[in-house]
């Protein structure tokens, strides 16, 4: 079906909130994948209730990253890369190129993240694990309406996680009055960890997600960009919701003076607050992240990919089965390619810069938005991220590449 056609095409209410839902956990749930879990016990440990103020900072720069990138794609009707090779020819091919290889490294590590939560919950093998995410993932894209699918499985995967992990904070008993004080008084202010969550939460592949999921659904144009701004910010809710709920689960066991397992330290402070119930209930949680972010990096890194030839699009469902495929037989033959996963951890600090800067860019090109004003606030956001963006992945890639050889 063509972009015309999906345009012409009535959406009823409920077709609409359906779409806009899955969108919603689409990109929050491609947010909350396996280093998400690691990312945040770590720098709760780090920084005890001051992490708050982190949190509570990233959200302000997600929604002003993600809110730029989502308006445009709707009201120019392209994918990201389409409209920044209208900005700049080629920059949308490096765009995708840049995209499709974090993409793929990331998801081994899905996968990876989905037979360790396998592991943790059930105690089957790793690597059987992997696989039996892999299939799962698989059989969804084979179904006759696989969006439809995907976004129920996001959807209700998304609520299990935030519900499990509701009930750890509970009975790890934070102190609620000093992670509230220092979300505005913090006693340390760690730059880079704001810049890093950041990263992680709308960062590569994952602001895209749910972007060109609603570009597919039809909820385009100046006319829905009321339906696309309400989606945009439920996302970053959804993910930030999460991120809270596990940032004090973590706080209320690092705060009682325990350490956590550097090995795994977001399985230990589960198994800490909650015993082994806890554990079973970080595996639950990890394997629904692993697929999760399965799912949104394939789906994602594919509608990237379809910009080399036009036939990829036709058989689209097929090349992202070919993707997770790949992504679990690389898991299941020789593990998780460190090097590869750290470069792509480097390129991942570059390409928000590239996208949101050609974004902000078309923002004022006639040729992709017609007569359509983007507000100067939603600019002036976008530039000082692209700005904060590009220095931290200068600064990972010259700091890292180095080690690695």
């Amino acid at each position: 079906m063509t972009q015309d056609s999906l345009d012409k095409k009535q959406m009823t209410p409920k077709e609409r909130l359906n779409a806009m839902l899955g969108a919603t956990f689409l990109m929050a749930t491609s947010a909350i994948g396996p280093g998400f879990l690691t990312q945040t016990a770590v720098f709760t440990e780090e920084l005890l209730a001051s992490f708050a103020f982190v949190i509570i900072i990233s959200i302000v720069l997600d929604i002003g990253a993600q809110l730029n990138i989502w308006r445009i794609i709707a009201v120019a009707k392209m994918k990201g890369q389409d409209i920044a090779n209208e900005v700049v020819p080629g920059l949308g091919y490096l765009v995708a190129f840049f995209i499709i290889l974090g993409g793929l490294a990331f998801n081994i590590g899905n996968v990876g993240g989905g037979g360790l939560g396998a592991n943790a919950l059930l105690g089957i093998d790793p690597k059987l694990g992997a696989v039996l995410t892999g299939i799962i993932c698989i059989v969804i894209f084979l179904l006759k309406e696989a969006n439809a699918a995907m976004d129920k499985v996001v959807r209700y995967l998304g609520i299990v996680m935030i519900l499990f992990t509701a009930y750890v904070m509970i009975v790890s008993d934070p102190p609620y009055s000093e992670a509230a004080l220092r979300s505005v008084a913090p006693l340390e202010v760690d730059f880079l960890a704001i810049i890093t969550i950041v990263g992680g939460t709308v960062g590569g592949y994952i602001t895209f997600a749910g972007g060109h999921r609603l570009l597919e659904a039809g909820i385009t144009g100046k006319e829905n960009l009321t339906y696309v701004t309400r989606t945009s910010v439920s996302g970053i809710i959804v993910a930030s919701v999460m991120r809270g709920l596990l940032f004090l689960a973590i706080l209320g066991v690092v705060a009682a003076g325990y350490s956590l397992d550097p090995a795994n330290p977001t399985a230990s402070a589960f198994e800490i607050a909650a015993g082994e119930i806890g554990l079973r209930i970080f595996g639950l949680v990890l394997w629904c992240a692993g697929i999760t972010s399965v799912i949104g990096a394939a789906f994602t890194s594919v509608s990237f990919l379809t910009t080399f030839h036009h036939s990829i699009e036709k058989y689209k469902n097929y090349w992202i089965i070919g993707f997770i495929v790949f992504s679990t037989t690389i898991f299941a033959v020789i593990g998780k390619p460190v090097t590869l996963l750290v470069l792509a951890g480097a390129f991942n600090g570059i390409i928000l810069p590239l996208t949101l800067g050609s974004i902000l860019l078309a923002a004022y090109r006639k040729k992709i938005v017609g007569d359509y004003r983007h507000p100067v606030w939603m600019t002036i956001f976008g530039a000082v991220i692209v700005l904060l963006t590009a220095y931290l992945g200068i600064r990972t890639t010259f700091t890292t590449l180095p080690n690695l050889f």
